[in-house]
């Protein structure tokens, strides 16, 4: 029987020699010159109410680099131009599919630098990875080994706004495999006061990146307001100075949420969380700084496709089920909850309650219940007190 392999991307960092950093550089630009002129052809026969395809695309690709004014095309690799046809068709069906918008023009200053190469394009011996049109491998820190016998189906190269190179390859990884089985299950409340309040009453500190570094991040981007306007070389390495501070608070924070997702995974058969719509909640400007420091989107993105790997489950209740206002002892819903309240009593039981540690617990309870029955989680629609819970948090602005 056929074993199916995740497919996994590893990522290295690699030091280009002047020579190799210019190829790649000409690379990209190439890219994204190939991919705006595609854009514009297709977007030029949808207002004609035509459809123009990739394999049109690749046609009108080798015309563009017969003439004289493209010509500049041929000087790079032909692999990642006719990978960036490819991503614009996957980007296009995405849009018929309605499941993203139209897609739009790469810019010089602010989209990403990357070119992709298939299996046609690069070559791996030895441990040293060479790519088409450059006769010296590359000069790749190999952090990790890859997979005993895997063979890579792309490489990914990209330079990121702090000036960082990096190759990711993507390869099947036998070693990812369902976990054994468990009947433990945990409920997840995030917020900003902790990270993550568990339902076993577990709270992971915020360490807060961001703030940690905000006093650098403030005299850069001071000093970078100061530089002229234009493409001078102090303003590029003032920009590039603000860049490497993002930088190192975003791998911080990556680093934190790949343990602690890792560790809940493994630990865990279910996983409860809340579906909380970040896009909306980050509108709200006291609270977005703050939310957005502490990444609960991509804590959620880690869960899901890890949950995927190890043969667990996640469930996401709803957003509106009033986790913070309810006893999870005897199941009254309290009228209001402040946000300054952090401890409270049940009026009809009598329970003490952390405020966290009761919603992480009442989570858990509606995804067990959501899971038993087959059905989504959906607010309480009733209290004893005869109050609708419908009227509760909107933008789940309490942490």
């Amino acid at each position: 029987m056929a074993v199916n392999h995740v497919k996994r991307a590893f990522k290295y960092r690699f030091y280009p020699s002047d020579a190799q950093a210019a190829e790649l550089a000409r690379t990209f630009g190439c890219v994204r010159k190939v991919y705006n002129l595609a854009l514009a052809a297709r977007t030029e026969a949808w207002a004609r109410k035509e459809r123009v395809n990739y394999h049109q695309t690749s046609a009108m690709l080798t015309a563009w680099k017969r003439t004289e004014e493209l010509a500049f095309l041929n000087e790079v690799s032909s692999v990642p131009l006719q990978q960036t046809l490819r991503h614009l068709q996957s980007a296009f069906t995405h849009f018929f599919a309605k499941r993203a918008k139209y897609p739009r023009f790469k810019s010089r200053k602010t989209s990403r630098k990357s070119a992709e190469y298939t299996s046609s394009g690069f070559r791996i011996r030895d441990g040293r990875l060479t790519l088409a049109k450059m006769a010296d491998p590359l000069d790749v820190v190999w952090s990790r080994p890859l997979p005993e016998g895997a063979k890579p189906s792309t490489v990914t190269v990209s330079q990121d706004a702090a000036g960082r190179w990096f190759v990711s390859i993507l390869c099947d990884d036998p070693s990812v495999r369902p976990l054994p089985a468990t009947d433990t299950a945990i409920g997840i409340d995030v917020g900003l006061n902790h990270l993550l309040v568990l339902s076993t009453g577990e709270k992971v500190a915020n360490p807060r990146h961001e703030r940690r570094d905000r006093a650098r991040l403030v005299r850069a981007q001071r000093e970078l307001s100061r530089k002229a306007k234009g493409e001078g070389a102090n303003r590029r390495k003032a920009r590039r100075r603000v860049a490497r501070i993002h930088a190192r608070i975003a791998d911080r924070r990556r680093d934190l949420l790949h343990q602690l997702t890792t560790r809940l995974v493994r630990d865990n058969q279910t996983l409860v969380i809340e579906d909380l719509t970040v896009r909306s909640m980050v509108k709200n400007r006291p609270l977005a700084r703050a939310i957005a420091d502490a990444g609960w989107r991509e804590f959620r993105c880690l869960l899901e496709y890890k949950v995927a790997w190890y043969g667990r489950e996640v469930i996401a209740v709803d957003r509106f089920f009033p986790s913070t206002r309810l006893c999870s002892g005897c199941g009254s819903l309290q009228e209001r909850m402040p946000l300054s309240v952090r401890a409270w009593t049940c009026e009809t039981c009598g329970t003490a309650h952390d405020r966290d540690v009761n919603a992480a617990k009442n989570l858990l309870a509606a995804g067990l219940a959501a899971s038993v029955c087959g059905a989504g989680v959906r607010p309480q629609r009733s209290s004893p007190g005869g109050q609708s819970a419908m009227k509760q948090k909107t933008s789940r602005r309490e942490p």
